[in-house]
């Protein structure tokens, strides 16, 4: 295509030799360049300025050649919201509520807890008129809705904003997750103390409190006293230990106090040596049937915070726990591995939580990552690589081998063991059914779901069928191209014609004062002002608002 400069130079030669009233319509045509050839795609890097045929790099790009439906909506399928057949549902981080996100899986996993908090008296929920939303009170409404969601829901994940906000943890910022876990279940187990069964008034000292005694003894008199203490979860240094054997055992071993650290003892009225220890008293012995251990984070006396240690720790899938429990040989202590929370990250005050549960009914393992779900192959827990993000990190220590029936991990935040018990046929014990009050609540928020999945289909087949249709237009246009002999054309601003390429942008009606044609006469001084322009066929293509050249 001849340059800028000599097209022009070729539409106004005509003038040297043309008188004004022999002026006729070919002049016209060539001093506005109707009749130039359109440049095809892939001649011209760039719209040739000089010919107002040439539609060449102003965005037709994604309009010519294949359709591409994804090009023309920026709404995802709404079925990659629907949960999948046979699979869990995942929660929405909300910022920061990771570490939340991770118990609420652990806690809906343990069935006994589910079903307990299924018995629980809702008169709420029971009288709720369907023609509104359900707004949840107290920690157990919230922790039933959500239990609920999670067993039945249609969606792929759900929001746990309702429980999230009545913690008072929605302020952004990560909370300690081994503060959280022990206070919310403090707290719930003083709502459930106000149920009427005794069997739900119960249910958290049985799957999650345990008691043991704090022995002194005076190693001159031989005064003993005992100290009961409840927990919730075993906080063990890791420290300097390999598996989790070596862990517990640190922490029931006897402790010498002499010294500056000798106690007062009552009989010698005097301080003295004392001996102290965990568990000697079988009277004050009791482990939950949910055992959990805790942790990798330390408290640095020097920097006074805590701080998260790196240290590989093994640890099996099945513990015995009757060694360290004397004088309990009709409790069952054997103990199987139900639940690892991991926590990446270099700081013991942020990273990312992730837990690894197993499932109670199939013995599957699963891996929850906020809203993302994925199932171990093999009935196998699978921790991966699951490494820190930081490279400094990632250098310290190398991983051990582990044996059979082992497993290891530096990033491992709590360790989750449950009694074992006998297989069993009875379906009860590991069915859970959601009561018919719930199921309610659930259905109508499932509606609401298949409601916005209905909506948000349309609107993205409305955007594809006016995508095609679009895409339909930009091919005729350049089918157009350029007008015929006798046909009536229009001039268009390349400006406008750019914005209505890109579809991005909403056009506006034409504006061609720029243009003058008054009874066949063209005002040629204003001709050398014109901002580029394409020269199109009359045909109803575009909105066009002003008829030049008829």
């Amino acid at each position: 295509m001849a340059p800028r400069l000599q097209l022009e130079k070729a539409a106004w030669r005509w003038v040297e030799t043309v008188k004004p009233e022999e002026i006729g319509p070919e002049h016209i045509d060539l001093a506005y360049r109707v009749n130039l050839p359109a440049c095809k795609r892939g001649t011209c890097r760039r719209n040739c300025k000089g010919n107002p045929n040439c539609l060449v790099g102003i965005g037709e790009q994604a309009w010519l050649g294949e359709i591409d439906e994804n090009a023309f909506h920026n709404i995802d399928d709404p079925n990659s919201e629907r949960r999948d057949k046979n699979t869990f549902v995942g929660l929405t981080n909300l910022g920061a509520t990771c570490y939340v996100n991770t118990f609420l899986q652990v806690w809906f996993h343990n069935l006994e807890l589910r079903r307990s908090l299924y018995q629980c008296h809702n008169s709420r929920a029971q009288e709720h008129n369907i023609e509104s939303d359900y707004e949840p009170q107290s920690i157990c409404e919230h922790l039933q809705y959500l239990f609920a969601l999670l067993q039945n829901s249609n969606r792929k994940y759900i929001d746990p904003s309702g429980l999230v906000k009545a913690l008072g943890l929605d302020t952004g910022q990560q909370q300690d997750a081994q503060e959280f876990s022990k206070l919310f279940l403090s707290l719930l187990e003083d709502t459930l103390s106000k149920q009427k069964s005794t069997n739900l008034q119960n249910v958290i000292q049985r799957q999650f409190c345990g008691q043991f005694s704090y022995v002194t003894v005076c190693n001159e008199c031989g005064r003993s006293s005992a100290l009961p203490s409840r927990f919730y979860e075993l906080e063990l240094n890791i420290q300097g230990h390999k598996n989790l054997t070596e862990c517990v055992t640190e922490f029931l071993k006897e402790e010498k106090l002499d010294g500056e650290n000798r106690y007062f003892c009552e009989s010698c009225q005097t301080k003295q040596n004392i001996t102290s220890v965990l568990f000697d008293d079988p009277k004050y012995q009791n482990v939950p049937n949910n055992n959990s251990f805790t942790n990798s984070v330390v408290f640095s006396r020097q920097t006074g915070h805590k701080k998260k240690l790196n240290t590989f720790i093994s640890f099996p899938e099945q513990l015995d726990m009757g060694p360290f429990l004397e004088g309990k040989q009709d409790q069952k202590c054997v103990y199987e591995l139900s639940a690892v929370l991991i926590h990446r990250g270099i700081s013991a005050y942020s990273g990312h939580y992730i837990a690894h549960v197993k499932d109670a009914r199939t013995g599957d393992w699963y891996k929850f990552n906020d809203e993302e779900i994925e199932k171990m192959e093999g009935k196998k827990l699978q921790l991966g690589i699951e490494e820190d993000i930081a490279e400094t990190v990632k250098s310290q220590t190398r991983k051990p081998k582990c044996s059979k029936g082992y497993h290891c991990s530096r990033n491992a935040y709590m360790l989750v063991y449950k009694v074992q018990e006998e297989e069993s046929s009875d379906p009860s014990r590991t069915n859970v059914e959601v009561p018919a009050f719930l199921q309610r609540l659930v259905d109508q928020d499932n509606h609401k779901f298949e409601e916005w999945c209905s909506e948000m289909a349309d609107m993205r087949k409305q955007s594809v069928d006016k995508g095609k249709a679009k895409h339909e237009e930009v091919k005729e246009l350049y089918e157009l191209l350029p007008a015929k002999d006798g046909e009536p054309y229009e001039f268009i601003p390349l400006e406008w014609l750019k914005k209505w390429l890109d579809d991005s942008t909403a056009t506006k009606e034409i504006d061609n004062s720029f243009f003058l044609y008054i009874r066949g006469v063209v005002l040629f001084q204003p001709l050398l002002q014109f901002p580029p322009v394409a020269v199109l066929p009359l045909p109803d293509l575009l909105p066009l608002s002003i008829l030049i050249g008829v």
